[in-house]
């Protein structure tokens, strides 16, 4: 349970002096992975954005980092090294012993590290708190560092899509139908958009990167599209109808708020946030329509059912029957 009354300070404030709390006062000690965003929605009783919100405040405050396949821990060494007993222990010894200082507090920066923490600061801040900098803050390095790896922000981006494309890639082969091909590709993304909200503004028609995995992605689906007897040209406009809806719709699904950095609050936590504006305008009378709906949307059941519909109207033309 929190510790604090949560009276007169934000929620995400009120999540971050209970984390911090049980951080100074031992409980949580370096290397235990502090509560995800989802545990804390459950017991703090907030938004996942204010969740965000709070696990990036600490990691800004140099209280927690991100571990890959682990989550978020604590900072700093499990087990501290006792200190000597004299100045003169340290002669001869001081470079030495900060190299083995760095190798247990800091592994090698690698391109691989870089993608990652890019991917966990755009998932908890969007695309507009990524930076260089920002990076070499969460990696705990310089951000010319991060230079050897990346040339810029740009590749570093590309290399996030790839990255979250090729953890998501499509079977080989591909399934025997076209519809269950199209329906199991769709689905696939529309996983992405909702984890990784950032995605969509790096996929879109107009200034999208250049990815292989992102462009295996297209070629798997257009090739399950060209099997049928179509041409690459018209595969290619199927495969922007479709990828628009799923777009669209992420976009519908995930509600992006820039005010406070706050980022990721989904449709259902932003009707329910919303509920006394709401209670307010049903009791006016002048929506009868939209106030007789029973709750708040699914938006994963509503993906779903378009989809269908998107596909059975595209079949007469993937499949050739189509009237001219």
């Amino acid at each position: 349970m929190s510790t604090t009354s949560g009276r007169g300070i934000p929620p995400y404030a009120r999540v971050f002096v209970d984390i911090r709390a049980r951080i100074d006062s031992g409980e949580l000690r370096p290397g235990d992975r502090v509560p995800s965003t989802r545990e804390i929605t459950r017991e703090w009783g907030v938004a996942m954005a204010t969740a965000t919100k709070a696990l990036t405040a600490l990691r800004r405050e140099g209280l927690v980092e991100a571990v890959r396949g682990v989550g978020t821990v604590v900072r700093g060494e499990p087990d501290s090294e006792p200190a000597p007993k004299s100045a003169s222990a340290l002669e001869g010894h001081e470079p030495e012993r900060r190299r083995e200082r760095r190798s247990r507090t800091e592994p090698a920066l690698t391109r691989e590290a870089i993608v990652g923490a890019a991917i966990t600061v755009a998932d908890a801040e969007g695309i507009e708190g990524l930076s260089m900098r920002r990076v070499s803050s969460e990696l705990r390095v310089s951000t010319m560092a991060l230079y050897r790896h990346v040339a810029d922000k740009g590749e570093l981006m590309t290399a996030m899509i790839d990255r979250v494309y090729t953890d998501a890639a499509l079977p080989e082969p591909p399934p025997d139908h076209w519809r269950e091909a199209l329906e199991l590709a769709l689905v696939a993304e529309w996983g992405i958009y909702r984890e990784h909200p950032w995605a969509m503004r790096l996929t879109m028609m107009a200034g999208a990167v250049v990815s292989p995995g992102l462009m295996r992605n297209a070629e798997w689906m257009m090739r399950v599209i060209t099997d049928q007897g179509r041409s690459a040209d018209e595969a290619q406009e199927i495969l922007v109808f479709v990828s628009a809806y799923t777009s669209g719709m992420a976009l519908q699904a995930t509600r992006v708020v820039l005010e406070d950095h706050e980022f990721g609050m989904d449709a259902d936590q932003w009707w329910r946030s919303r509920a006394p504006e709401f209670l307010r305008l049903a009791a006016g009378g002048g929506f009868p329509v939209m106030f007789s709906v029973s709750g708040p949307l699914d938006v994963d059941g509503i993906f779903e059912a378009g989809m269908k519909h998107l596909l059975d109207g595209l079949t007469p033309r993937i499949e050739g029957t189509a009237t001219p």
